[in-house]
């Protein structure tokens, strides 16, 4: 590679999504807004599950954990997008882009293996039925999430030390709205092929298989459902997975397609408006999907609105009567 002026690094310029500066309001409330959303759907699927004893089950204990992974992954990048456009500034610290590298690779990675943990759970709910409880029993939920958990953090852990022993050039630009490996390691003076290599192995051992694992899963689920008599039965088995099937294709088809446009086009700033779609559109459209589809987390939700609905009339009423009280035992003194 060809060796270009290197000095120690400081601090990245993130060049975002625009650099005109009549759309930065816009992209300002605009995120804001997606991201309000993102936080507030996922918290609230979270505090759902939480309360409502029925959904103490392996489905929506998968479910929590991926709605609180879609939190963090999405509060890695939008909150300091929003800094930059706000204070109208593009820097960001050495620490801090390795840090935002790690746990977005991080929580991607574990959105990732949720997702396949979650068809698993589907495959033994629907071919396996009668051993359900048997087979997903507390302990091997805790230890399939201990274990998304494990390689997540392994994973984003190595890329993060690799890129940190890789020396930089003056030329700190990165044409994205946050610290992107790939854009990161381009940057870089010394040489990558151990970082590209390591890229490699990781999407095939870390991203390929979970996938084939998920299609799997699907494939046995199908066979499984073709195989009752009843239209109602099939309309039954299938609607238990219809929600996480949904996430599962925007999931991987938003992926999909940032792969495909940055293999396509050689500006990376279309790469950086296309990873929009799967860092804040598909977290905010998961709590959507799972809210709408599924009759038992719509329940749960009314409930949980109606429980608070019913404690801030009940602090209301007991606001009032202590005012009552305090005006019977201290009545105005008339005026002289």
């Amino acid at each position: 590679m060809e060796q270009r002026n290197q000095t120690p690094v400081s601090e990245f310029i993130l060049l975002g999504l625009s650099e005109e500066g009549e759309l930065q309001p816009l992209l300002l409330w605009l995120f804001l807004s997606m991201y309000l959303v993102a936080f507030s759907g996922n918290l609230l699927i979270i505090l759902a599950i939480v309360m409502d004893s029925r959904l103490h089950t392996p489905m929506y204990f998968f479910l929590a954990n991926l709605s609180f992974s879609d939190i963090c992954f999405t509060s890695t990048t939008v909150p300091k997008m929003l800094w930059n456009i706000q204070t109208q500034s593009k820097v960001i610290t050495y620490a801090g882009c390795l840090s935002q590298m790690y746990f977005f690779m991080l929580f991607a990675g574990l959105d990732n293996f949720l997702l396949t943990v979650m068809a698993y759970d589907r495959f033994v709910a629907i071919c396996h039925p009668l051993h359900y409880m048997v087979i997903m029993n507390p302990k091997f939920c805790c230890i399939l999430l201990l274990v998304s958990w494990l390689l997540s953090v392994l994973s984003s852990l190595l890329h993060d030390l690799m890129v940190s022993q890789l020396s930089f050039c003056t030329q700190l630009e990165i044409p994205h709205f946050f610290c992107e490996l790939n854009q990161v390691i381009q940057l870089a003076c010394s040489d990558t092929f151990s970082n590209d290599l390591a890229i490699y192995i990781g999407s095939g051992l870390l991203r390929v298989l979970p996938l084939i694992g998920i299609f799997f899963s699907y494939s046995r689920i199908v066979i499984s459902i073709l195989k009752i008599s009843s239209s109602g039965g099939k309309y039954k088995a299938f609607s238990t997975c219809g929600s996480h099937l949904s996430i599962v294709s925007l999931f991987y088809g938003t992926g999909v397609g940032v792969y495909l446009s940055s293999a396509a086009s050689q500006n990376s700033r279309t790469t950086a408006v296309a990873s929009v779609t799967y860092t804040v559109v598909t977290p905010m459209l998961n709590p959507f999907i799972y809210g709408l589809r599924n009759r038992d987390i719509k329940l749960a939700l009314r409930n949980l609105l109606a429980e608070r609905h019913s404690l801030h009339i009940r602090m209301l009423c007991s606001k009032m009567k202590t005012c009552v009280c305090n005006r019977a035992q201290n009545p105005r003194q008339p005026r002289s």
